[in-house]
């Protein structure tokens, strides 16, 4: 057949190379399927093999092989359930109300000069102080209780947001704003809602996103302290050396963050739609 050669598909007629590239495409693909799994299971076997061999001590990195059995044992005890309804609260609490203030604050700044003049050096003074230091905080104003695991949430997440909204808003092309004053938007909510926020939205997106994992971070370090979530249940395994459990739970975080980020892409994909 001559290359080149249009070949008739079910009422269409696609050129002979994009013929070739299809299976091409999908054999790298699979390539790189295959690869990642073959990568997965020698991660397995050289954590599997590391303690049945006594290079480490099983009681301080267990088996992979025994994590299937404490994971079905906290399930059944009805621990695991319990614990991931308590660290959900608290992410999902903090994660808004860290996003909400950053977002506002974050527009302020970016669309008035006056309020980032007014703001820029309490910026810098609270900015790199870790979550972890305002723990003592968190204990003496709220106590050991789920709102001071809100409030370490939202301020790790706060920053992020923040500094995200900032940039996009300040990012945006000046030629948008001139031709928005062309078109009669003057004040600042016509600006803000016709303009900046649609063109800003992308980076405030990504912003966000970047906050869902820090925000699980977050949760660790709030609830190791005693509040009850999974950050507890970790603490509590690690101080009877089983390790198992604790990597049940590790595990866990990751899977739910995993959820929460497929989902969020699938929500980012459908407010960004007007870009496709």
């Amino acid at each position: 057949m001559a290359a080149g050669k249009d070949i008739p598909v079910t009422g269409t007629t696609l050129p002979a190379p994009a013929r070739k590239a299809a299976p091409t495409a999908t054999l790298a693909a699979a390539r790189r399927i295959g690869l990642a799994a073959l990568g997965l299971a020698l991660f397995l076997a050289l954590w599997e093999a590391l303690p049945r061999l006594g290079l480490v001590n099983p009681m301080l990195l267990p088996v992979p092989s025994v994590i299937p059995a404490a994971f079905w044992a906290e399930i059944t005890s009805g621990a695991w359930a319990t614990a991931v309804r308590a660290s959900l609260g608290h992410y999902m609490i903090g994660l808004v109300l860290g996003s909400v203030l950053g977002l506002i604050l974050g527009i302020a700044t970016g669309m008035s000069q006056l309020a980032e003049d007014m703001t820029s050096w309490v910026v810098r003074v609270l900015r790199p102080i870790p979550g972890l230091a305002w723990v003592p905080f968190a204990i003496i104003w709220f106590g050991v209780s789920p709102s001071s695991a809100v409030f370490i949430i939202a301020i790790g997440v706060f920053w992020i947001v923040f500094f995200a909204a900032h940039g996009a808003i300040r990012g945006v092309d000046r030629d948008l704003i001139e031709v928005a004053d062309a078109f009669g938007f003057r004040s600042a909510r016509e600006r803000l809602f016709k303009i900046l926020l649609p063109a800003a939205m992308p980076g405030i997106l990504v912003g966000v996103r970047t906050a869902l994992g820090q925000a699980w971070m977050a949760v660790v370090a709030a609830e190791i302290f005693g509040v009850p979530g999974l950050g507890q249940r970790m603490i509590q395994a690690s101080s009877l050396l089983a390790t198992e459990i604790v990597v049940v739970y590790m595990l866990t975080m990751a899977a739910l963050y995993g959820l929460l980020d497929t989902l969020f892409v699938a929500i980012q994909g459908w407010v960004l739609r007007w870009k496709a």
